[in-house]
């Protein structure tokens, strides 16, 4: 599945148009990685656990609309966009969504 930020595919032509599709996960935040958080704030650096935390919400996201493209038949998805959302206290929502194609 070919995807990218962009409204179209570089030497590609759309040939259907599928509309909009979206993936998202709910992720919770982890005691320890708070824990950690906390002293990073005294000490500076990178929050490692929440990087990760972000990482693999990011990728199961693009993953669930990639095969809501593919149920649709495309074989592109393009304007990928990532958003967040708080839901509540320690949880948020990463959610990606762009437009189903299929590119010849």
């Amino acid at each position: 599945m070919i995807t990218t930020n962009i409204d179209s595919v570089p030497g590609k032509r759309i040939a259907e148009h599928f509309g909009i599709v979206q993936g998202s996960t709910v992720r919770a935040r982890h005691v320890g990685a708070d824990f950690v958080a906390g002293l990073k704030n005294v000490v500076g650096g990178e929050l490692k656990g929440y990087t990760l935390l972000l990482e693999r919400a990011r990728k199961e996201a693009l993953e669930r609309m990639i095969a809501q493209a593919q149920q649709l038949g495309a074989n592109a998805i393009i304007n990928v966009r990532f958003a967040t959302a708080a839901i509540t206290q320690g949880a948020a929502e990463l959610m990606t969504y762009g437009t189903a194609v299929r590119v010849e």
